[in-house]
Protein backbone atom coordinates (compact mmCIF):
# COMPACT_ATOMS: atom_id res chain seq x y z
CA UNK A 1 0.00 0.00 0.00
CA UNK A 2 1.38 3.12 -0.99
CA UNK A 3 1.39 6.42 1.21
CA UNK A 4 -1.12 8.33 -0.98
CA UNK A 5 -3.53 4.98 -0.25
CA UNK A 6 -3.23 5.29 3.31
CA UNK A 7 -6.51 5.74 5.01
CA UNK A 8 -8.04 9.60 5.83
CA UNK A 9 -9.80 8.00 8.93
CA UNK A 10 -8.13 8.27 12.16
CA UNK A 11 -9.37 7.12 15.60
CA UNK A 12 -8.61 7.18 18.98
CA UNK A 13 -8.61 4.10 21.01
CA UNK A 14 -7.43 2.85 24.56
CA UNK A 15 -7.24 -0.27 23.55
CA UNK A 16 -3.68 -1.94 23.05
CA UNK A 17 -2.65 -1.80 19.17
CA UNK A 18 -0.62 -5.09 17.90
CA UNK A 19 -0.56 -7.00 14.40
CA UNK A 20 -3.40 -8.68 14.00
CA UNK A 21 -5.47 -7.15 17.09
CA UNK A 22 -8.75 -7.32 17.63
CA UNK A 23 -10.45 -3.80 18.51
CA UNK A 24 -13.33 -2.73 19.92
CA UNK A 25 -14.88 0.24 18.39
CA UNK A 26 -17.31 2.52 20.60
CA UNK A 27 -20.39 3.18 19.21
CA UNK A 28 -20.21 6.58 18.45
CA UNK A 29 -17.33 5.71 16.43
CA UNK A 30 -19.64 2.87 15.17
CA UNK A 31 -21.93 5.45 14.15
CA UNK A 32 -19.63 8.18 12.63
CA UNK A 33 -17.69 5.21 9.83
CA UNK A 34 -20.83 3.48 9.17
CA UNK A 35 -23.58 7.12 9.36
CA UNK A 36 -21.58 9.69 9.22
CA UNK A 37 -18.79 8.83 6.56
CA UNK A 38 -21.01 5.52 5.11
CA UNK A 39 -18.36 3.55 4.92
CA UNK A 40 -18.47 -0.53 4.75
CA UNK A 41 -16.64 -3.18 6.41
CA UNK A 42 -13.47 -3.86 4.79
CA UNK A 43 -12.46 -0.62 4.63
CA UNK A 44 -9.27 0.95 5.96
CA UNK A 45 -8.38 3.46 8.84
CA UNK A 46 -5.65 4.68 11.09
CA UNK A 47 -6.38 3.73 14.77
CA UNK A 48 -3.69 5.17 17.37
CA UNK A 49 -2.97 5.58 21.19
CA UNK A 50 0.38 7.31 22.52
CA UNK A 51 1.28 4.15 24.04
CA UNK A 52 1.72 1.75 20.73
CA UNK A 53 1.80 4.69 17.97
CA UNK A 54 -0.38 4.83 14.66
CA UNK A 55 -1.55 2.00 13.35
CA UNK A 56 -3.12 0.56 10.25
CA UNK A 57 -6.29 -0.89 11.02
CA UNK A 58 -9.61 -2.72 8.83
CA UNK A 59 -12.61 -2.63 10.40
CA UNK A 60 -14.33 -6.07 9.87
CA UNK A 61 -18.38 -5.86 12.25
CA UNK A 62 -20.55 -3.09 12.49
CA UNK A 63 -23.20 -2.87 14.45
CA UNK A 64 -25.74 -0.44 16.41
CA UNK A 65 -23.49 -1.00 19.60
CA UNK A 66 -20.17 -0.80 18.19
CA UNK A 67 -17.95 -2.91 16.33
CA UNK A 68 -14.70 -4.28 15.85
CA UNK A 69 -11.14 -3.41 13.30
CA UNK A 70 -8.12 -5.95 13.10
CA UNK A 71 -4.74 -3.63 13.02
CA UNK A 72 -2.52 -4.96 10.38
CA UNK A 73 1.14 -2.90 10.79
CA UNK A 74 2.47 0.01 12.48
CA UNK A 75 2.24 3.54 10.99
CA UNK A 76 3.77 5.80 13.26
CA UNK A 77 5.81 4.21 16.66
CA UNK A 78 5.00 5.81 20.21
CA UNK A 79 6.17 9.48 20.07
CA UNK A 80 7.31 11.97 23.05
CA UNK A 81 4.10 14.28 24.11
CA UNK A 82 3.98 17.85 24.67
CA UNK A 83 4.27 18.82 28.84
CA UNK A 84 2.65 22.10 28.38
CA UNK A 85 -0.54 23.04 30.61
CA UNK A 86 -2.96 25.26 29.73
CA UNK A 87 -4.98 26.70 33.00
CA UNK A 88 -8.55 28.87 32.23
CA UNK A 89 -11.51 30.33 33.33
CA UNK A 90 -14.16 28.43 31.41
CA UNK A 91 -16.34 30.88 29.27
CA UNK A 92 -19.15 30.31 27.19
CA UNK A 93 -19.79 27.28 24.97
CA UNK A 94 -18.60 27.83 21.56
CA UNK A 95 -15.73 29.64 23.16
CA UNK A 96 -14.70 27.05 25.42
CA UNK A 97 -14.81 24.38 22.86
CA UNK A 98 -12.61 26.63 21.07
CA UNK A 99 -10.18 26.75 23.79
CA UNK A 100 -10.66 23.11 24.20
CA UNK A 101 -10.35 22.07 20.09
CA UNK A 102 -7.37 24.65 19.34
CA UNK A 103 -5.67 23.86 23.14
CA UNK A 104 -5.55 20.23 21.97
CA UNK A 105 -4.07 21.18 18.06
CA UNK A 106 -1.57 23.09 19.47
CA UNK A 107 0.03 20.55 21.37
CA UNK A 108 -1.38 20.69 25.31
CA UNK A 109 -0.89 18.09 27.76
CA UNK A 110 -3.16 18.92 30.34
CA UNK A 111 -6.56 21.23 30.05
CA UNK A 112 -7.37 22.87 33.71
CA UNK A 113 -10.73 24.99 33.97
CA UNK A 114 -10.02 27.16 36.78
CA UNK A 115 -12.72 29.07 38.63
CA UNK A 116 -11.70 32.51 39.62
CA UNK A 117 -13.70 35.58 41.02
CA UNK A 118 -15.09 36.78 37.89
CA UNK A 119 -15.48 33.82 36.19
CA UNK A 120 -19.46 33.71 34.95
CA UNK A 121 -19.62 29.80 34.16
CA UNK A 122 -20.03 27.60 36.84
CA UNK A 123 -20.49 24.45 35.15
CA UNK A 124 -18.49 22.17 33.18
CA UNK A 125 -19.77 19.55 30.55
CA UNK A 126 -16.71 17.85 30.85
CA UNK A 127 -18.03 14.97 28.70
CA UNK A 128 -18.44 17.32 26.05
CA UNK A 129 -15.47 18.99 26.04
CA UNK A 130 -13.71 15.71 26.11
CA UNK A 131 -15.36 14.55 22.65
CA UNK A 132 -14.16 18.05 21.56
CA UNK A 133 -10.19 17.00 22.43
CA UNK A 134 -10.74 13.70 20.96
CA UNK A 135 -11.65 14.17 17.90
CA UNK A 136 -9.46 17.42 17.58
CA UNK A 137 -6.79 14.93 18.51
CA UNK A 138 -8.07 12.64 15.71
CA UNK A 139 -8.08 15.56 13.00
CA UNK A 140 -4.72 16.93 14.03
CA UNK A 141 -2.61 14.12 13.42
CA UNK A 142 -1.86 13.89 17.11
CA UNK A 143 -1.27 10.41 18.95
CA UNK A 144 -2.29 11.59 22.04
CA UNK A 145 -5.31 13.37 23.85
CA UNK A 146 -4.92 15.70 26.35
CA UNK A 147 -5.78 15.28 29.62
CA UNK A 148 -9.20 16.84 31.15
CA UNK A 149 -9.24 17.78 34.13
CA UNK A 150 -12.08 18.40 36.93
CA UNK A 151 -12.17 22.38 37.63
CA UNK A 152 -10.89 23.31 40.37
CA UNK A 153 -10.70 27.08 42.61
CA UNK A 154 -7.73 29.44 41.49
CA UNK A 155 -7.04 28.46 45.59
CA UNK A 156 -7.25 25.09 45.09
CA UNK A 157 -4.61 25.12 42.51
CA UNK A 158 -1.97 27.32 43.73
CA UNK A 159 -1.63 25.40 46.93
CA UNK A 160 -1.21 21.47 45.06
CA UNK A 161 0.86 23.66 42.65
CA UNK A 162 3.69 20.81 42.00
CA UNK A 163 7.23 21.63 42.36
CA UNK A 164 9.65 22.92 39.13
CA UNK A 165 6.60 23.91 36.94
CA UNK A 166 6.57 27.89 36.21
CA UNK A 167 2.82 29.46 35.84
CA UNK A 168 2.80 31.52 33.58
CA UNK A 169 -0.09 34.07 34.17
CA UNK A 170 -1.63 35.92 31.76
CA UNK A 171 -2.13 39.27 33.09
CA UNK A 172 -4.47 42.03 30.76
CA UNK A 173 -2.68 44.75 32.35
CA UNK A 174 -0.17 45.65 34.87
CA UNK A 175 3.26 44.87 35.60
CA UNK A 176 4.31 42.00 33.12
CA UNK A 177 7.14 40.44 31.15
CA UNK A 178 5.95 40.01 27.29
CA UNK A 179 5.29 36.58 26.80
CA UNK A 180 7.50 35.91 23.82
CA UNK A 181 10.49 36.80 26.26
CA UNK A 182 9.65 34.65 29.05
CA UNK A 183 9.30 31.80 26.37
CA UNK A 184 12.50 32.64 24.49
CA UNK A 185 14.43 31.83 27.71
CA UNK A 186 12.38 29.02 29.28
CA UNK A 187 13.65 26.02 30.42
CA UNK A 188 11.49 23.38 32.26
CA UNK A 189 8.10 22.63 32.82
CA UNK A 190 5.58 25.56 32.28
CA UNK A 191 1.71 26.00 32.22
CA UNK A 192 -0.01 29.34 30.94
CA UNK A 193 -2.98 30.13 33.12
CA UNK A 194 -5.59 32.46 31.15
CA UNK A 195 -8.31 34.10 33.29
CA UNK A 196 -12.26 34.91 32.72
CA UNK A 197 -13.59 37.80 30.40
CA UNK A 198 -13.62 40.00 33.72
CA UNK A 199 -9.95 39.26 34.70
CA UNK A 200 -8.68 38.57 37.94
CA UNK A 201 -9.59 40.40 40.57
CA UNK A 202 -6.54 42.74 42.52
CA UNK A 203 -6.77 40.12 45.39
CA UNK A 204 -6.68 37.12 43.16
CA UNK A 205 -3.51 38.57 41.37
CA UNK A 206 -2.02 39.56 45.08
CA UNK A 207 -2.18 35.99 45.97
CA UNK A 208 -0.60 35.37 42.86
CA UNK A 209 2.05 36.90 42.89
CA UNK A 210 3.13 35.69 46.48
CA UNK A 211 4.23 32.43 44.94
CA UNK A 212 7.56 32.10 43.73
CA UNK A 213 6.70 29.89 40.51
CA UNK A 214 4.13 32.33 39.24
CA UNK A 215 5.31 34.45 36.26
CA UNK A 216 3.39 37.73 34.91
CA UNK A 217 3.03 37.72 31.24
CA UNK A 218 1.43 40.05 29.01
CA UNK A 219 0.45 39.35 25.40
CA UNK A 220 0.68 42.84 23.87
CA UNK A 221 -1.32 46.50 23.86
CA UNK A 222 -4.84 45.13 23.63
CA UNK A 223 -7.42 43.54 25.82
CA UNK A 224 -8.13 40.25 24.45
CA UNK A 225 -10.78 37.98 24.93
CA UNK A 226 -10.38 34.90 27.49
CA UNK A 227 -10.80 32.29 24.41
CA UNK A 228 -8.27 34.38 21.85
CA UNK A 229 -5.52 34.83 24.96
CA UNK A 230 -5.72 31.53 25.22
CA UNK A 231 -4.97 30.72 21.88
CA UNK A 232 -2.40 33.42 21.00
CA UNK A 233 -0.48 32.28 24.69
CA UNK A 234 -0.16 28.82 23.51
CA UNK A 235 1.25 29.94 19.98
CA UNK A 236 3.37 31.88 20.78
CA UNK A 237 4.99 29.39 23.66
CA UNK A 238 4.49 26.70 21.50
CA UNK A 239 6.68 28.42 18.97
CA UNK A 240 9.41 29.38 21.02
CA UNK A 241 10.18 27.17 23.82
CA UNK A 242 7.87 24.22 22.96
CA UNK A 243 7.45 21.93 19.56
CA UNK A 244 6.99 24.46 16.87
CA UNK A 245 10.17 23.73 15.35
CA UNK A 246 8.50 20.00 14.71
CA UNK A 247 7.21 18.59 10.98
CA UNK A 248 4.65 16.05 10.51
CA UNK A 249 6.28 12.74 9.78
CA UNK A 250 5.89 11.54 6.68
CA UNK A 251 2.95 8.93 5.68
CA UNK A 252 4.63 5.43 5.12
Amino acid sequence: MTSDALPRTRLHVDAPLAKGQAVALSEAQAHHLRGVLRLAPGAGLRLFNPRDGEWLARFDALTKAGGTALAERQLRPPEPVSDLWLCFAPVKKDAVDAVVEKGTELGTAVLQPVFTRYTDVQRVNLDRLRAHAVAAAEQCERLDVPELRDPVGLDALLAAWPAGRILLVCAEAGDARPLAEAAAEAAGPAALLVGPEGGFSAAELDALQRHEFVRPVGLGPRILRADTAAIAALAVWQALAGDGRGRPPHRV
